[in-house]
């Protein structure tokens, strides 16, 4: 297939504007991408699509979403908007725990009939690649469960699913007060089971004063690293418990949410190459008044990812373009930046090296938008520009 007359924005060095311009696909990869006068003689006969000058960007990638999940939440965010905190509610038996119970008593079809309809909603706004993490079964047939149904995803709709096991992510009521026994009897052999099924790519965990702290999930990520999985972690979005840096340290993917993240966490993510992963879905519906050091990360060179966050609570976010707008008005990242967020950097933050660019050797993921610019992307309030979507090589019907 041949893609011609495009704006391209191949996000290498920045959007990598390329104006005029086209991309030879053979089978799933990039075979060349560049200006139309230099399109190489051998790719001229190719079967061709005339993107008439639209924007043509790398597929979007969502890298943090919880998109799995029995019932909703709506009520708690009525009692938010009464005076409520997030904390509060937790404490008080919402929260994860009330999420927990639904999706304990979902069977796995109908978890899966209920996450698809909310695929389909990333998909829309240019998903091509996305994270499903599990977490609220907290025990280890509920946890597998989970990750089957997002397995299941991965086969029924026209995206990439990375899954991410977190089952360290709320202490269940039958284990209060014995979060090292819920590590011990829960979270391993779940993460155990579910590697010996294929059904895991990577180890996340909530590190909060609600959920986990660095000690207790100190085993967990032990296992993680003797399973060859890589880890990821939920870290300072309430309180600086040194999340960040105990990940970074451990080699992590990403750290994410860091609203309350130290300049000690920030060197030691740099150090690391973790990337940080900015939520400001969470944020927004949180009414949370502390943002995250973006500049602090930005000075240091920690690329930055933005992600939905898709969660019945704190983030019921379906919209990478909605994503990225309210990262650049809550959180002041540039739209070059939140695209970058949602392209090369997401990819980073879930270890492939091969997406989020437009670059020949790479996975043909691509969005063709109604835009002339890249900036347009996060510019718009809501809106899905979106014209046609190319996966895999294969031009969405």
């Amino acid at each position: 297939m041949l893609l011609t007359h495009a704006t391209l924005a191949t996000m290498t060095n920045g959007y990598g504007l390329i104006p005029d311009a086209a991309v030879a696909l053979e089978g799933e990869r990039i075979a060349w991408a560049g200006p139309m006068a230099d399109l190489p003689a051998a790719y001229r006969s190719l079967p061709g699509h005339d993107a008439a000058g639209r924007l043509v960007t790398p597929g979007l990638i969502d890298c943090h979403t919880h998109a799995v999940f029995g019932g909703h939440r709506a009520v708690e965010f009525e009692l938010r908007l009464k005076g409520a905190s997030y904390e509060e509610v937790a404490r008080a038996g919402g929260g994860i725990l009330s999420t927990v119970t639904a999706t304990r008593a979902a069977s796995e079809a109908e978890l899966l009939a209920r996450a698809l309809p909310r695929v389909d909603q990333l998909i829309t706004s240019g998903a091509t690649t996305i994270e499903v993490k599990s977490g609220y079964g907290l025990t280890v047939a509920d946890e597998l469960k989970m990750l089957r149904v997002a397995r299941r995803i991965g086969q029924e709709c026209p995206v990439t699913v990375k899954t991410t096991h977190l089952a360290a992510h709320a202490i269940p009521p039958e284990f209060k007060g014995n979060a090292k026994g819920y590590i011990a009897e829960v979270a391993i052999p779940s993460l155990r089971a579910a590697h010996a099924e294929g059904l895991v790519d990577a180890v996340d965990a909530f590190c909060e004063t609600i959920a986990f702290s660095v000690e207790e999930l100190a085993p967990l990520f032990a296992e993680a690293r003797a399973l060859g999985l890589p880890v990821k972690l939920h870290a300072e979005q309430l309180t600086d418990q040194g999340g960040a840096a105990f990940a970074a340290q451990r080699g992590a993917l990403s750290a994410d949410h860091l609203e309350y993240l130290s300049p000690e966490g920030i060197a030691a993510m740099k150090a690391a190459g973790t990337v940080a992963v900015i939520l400001p879905g969470a944020f927004y519906t949180l009414r949370e008044t502390q943002a995250p050091p973006i500049a602090a990360l930005r000075a240091a060179g920690v690329p930055m990812a933005v992600a939905t966050d898709l969660n019945p609570g704190s983030s019921p976010l379906a919209s990478l373009t909605l994503a990225m707008n309210m990262a650049c008005t809550l959180f002041r990242l540039t739209p070059e930046e939140a695209l970058l967020g949602t392209t090369a950097h997401a990819a980073k933050a879930l270890g492939l090296a091969n997406r989020g660019r437009i670059v020949p050797g790479l996975r043909a993921d691509l969005c063709i938008w109604d835009a002339d610019h890249p900036a347009e992307l996060a510019y718009r309030i809501g809106a899905t520009p979106l014209s046609k979507r190319i996966f895999g090589g294969r031009l969405d019907a």
